[in-house]
């Protein structure tokens, strides 16, 4: 599975940004994608997950009511609506995708990952 990330940028404190990830190889419909970051300095970070046989989703509390995860399983496409954006969302944000039916928010956990793309919101 070949991850492909992009819409990445910069935008004002209260913007918005959306992120998209395409799935490209061997994917069905008990695949979790998601979404971590990293910020310079910090660790790696979960953001938000979405499964693929029911869209369930989860996120990390400080992004709770301001991203929204979604995806289409016939386009192996799963996007991130930024909304709201603050500076301490800057950081690298990464597309992952395992082959499970539960979301998990450890990095190790996903065993396919994209390039990162960089998302900096100025205050």
């Amino acid at each position: 599975v070949q991850l492909q990330a992009s819409g990445g940028g910069s935008v004002q404190a209260g913007g918005s940004l959306r992120l998209s990830c395409a799935a490209s190889g061997r994917t069905d419909n008990r695949y979790v994608m998601g979404w971590f970051r990293q910020a310079p300095g910090k660790e790696r970070e979960f953001v938000a997950g979405i499964t693929s046989y029911d869209g369930s989703t989860y996120y990390e509390d400080s992004v709770k009511g301001r991203f929204t995860i979604s995806r289409d399983n016939a386009k192996n496409t799963v996007w991130l609506q930024m909304n709201s954006a603050k500076p301490e969302d800057t950081a690298v944000y990464y597309c992952v995708a395992d082959k499970r039916l539960v979301i998990f928010t450890t990095a190790q956990a996903y065993a396919y990952w994209g390039r990162g793309t960089q998302v900096t919101v100025s205050s």
